[in-house]
């Protein structure tokens, strides 16, 4: 091992099976799930640190979010951590670049060590207490009808669990090309200048270096510029997948895939169009029948239909129906709640 990762807690493995465990867990992003022990990132190296799961009480998300977004209106910049507390109360919190490699995290967690908490002691109090408010909302009894529709809903929400991957897939690409739609033709130009003038820095700075003619001040305040000015412009720049015709592509892909498994559902035609295949949309429409909204499939489809159309970014929502509609809003967008 290049980096033996450092002991983080008061238990500890041997340095062969530390060795081995490192070297075999899985890597999610500047962290890693072994079979022994948590591997945790330092601000700078990815998996520095390892914690026995035998010292871990709880490993959760938390997410901090830019001056307003925890109003709950609109769309705010967050950056999101996986904090982890061991030994009786400590904490250690990793940074990651992506929330989703968080969530995949916690995932793998879920499933190879359930006896991990993996919300912190408020959120589990807040998790009850939503449960009981949901619960006093649903009706106490439902008609014959609801309750057949409830079982057409689950059993589909069942067959598109069985393959999470189409669903998170048919999500992220529309996402990308709702994204890409909104997008104005100005802002890849004003990437675009922003490139430019970060290859400008760079080019100026090899210069200078190799010329002499400038200070270690100004080598590292010209590297450091181009950095700046070429990591801000990349997303926006047009790639090999990145680009118009690659996005769209992409969505029509993860839209035909959706229809083709929804083809083959046992129990008959699916009973949403395929576009709208995801397991929060079924989970949305079963709520709305418990709740009283509705009692048939298609009014349950209509009730969300008619929320989601209700929600910009002047409405306040709690966090939770703030993800749910994250995942689900463009697949309604990009066909025009058809």
């Amino acid at each position: 091992m290049i980096f033996k990762p450092a002991q983080l807690g008061m238990a500890k493995l041997d340095p062969q099976e530390l060795e081995a465990d490192k070297k075999a867990c899985r890597k999610i992003g500047p962290c890693g799930v072994g079979k022994k022990a948590l591997y945790l990132n330092s601000f700078y190296i990815d998996r520095r640190y390892y914690l026995p799961y035998g010292s871990i009480t709880r490993v959760f998300k938390r997410v901090a979010m830019s001056s307003g977004g925890f109003s709950g209106k609109g769309v705010f910049a967050s950056m999101a951590y996986l904090v982890v507390e061991y030994d009786g109360g400590k904490q250690k919190q990793c940074n990651f670049k992506d929330e989703r490699d968080v969530d995949a995290l916690l995932a793998v967690l879920a499933k190879e060590q359930p006896q991990l908490h993996l919300l912190s002691a408020a959120g589990e109090q807040a998790l009850e207490k939503k449960a009981a408010e949901k619960a006093a909302r649903k009706l106490p009894e439902l008609s014959e009808d609801a309750q057949h529709s409830l079982t057409v809903l689950r059993r589909a929400k069942e067959y598109l669990d069985a393959k999470p991957e189409l669903s998170a897939e048919l999500s992220a690409a529309q996402r990308r090309k709702r994204a890409q739609l909104q997008s104005k033709p100005v802002y890849r130009y004003v990437a675009l200048a922003i490139f430019v003038l970060g290859v400008a820095a760079a080019v100026y700075g090899l210069y200078s270096v190799f010329s002499h003619t400038g200070s270690y001040g100004v080598y590292f305040a010209l590297f450091g510029f181009a950095a700046i000015f070429l990591f801000s412009s990349y997303n926006m720049l047009p790639t090999a997948h990145n680009n118009n015709n690659a996005i769209m592509k992409r969505a029509d892909k993860a839209e035909a895939a959706m229809a083709e498994y929804v083809k083959h559902y046992p129990h008959g035609a699916f009973p949403v169009k395929s576009w709208y295949a995801h397991p929060i949309v079924l989970k949305r429409m079963m709520d709305a029948i418990e709740e009283g909204n509705a009692v048939t499939v298609p009014e349950a489809l209509d009730a969300v239909k008619a929320r989601l159309k209700s929600l910009n970014a002047d409405v306040q929502v709690e966090q939770e129906e703030y993800d749910e509609v994250v995942v689900i809003k463009a697949l309604f967008l990009n066909h025009d709640y058809q």
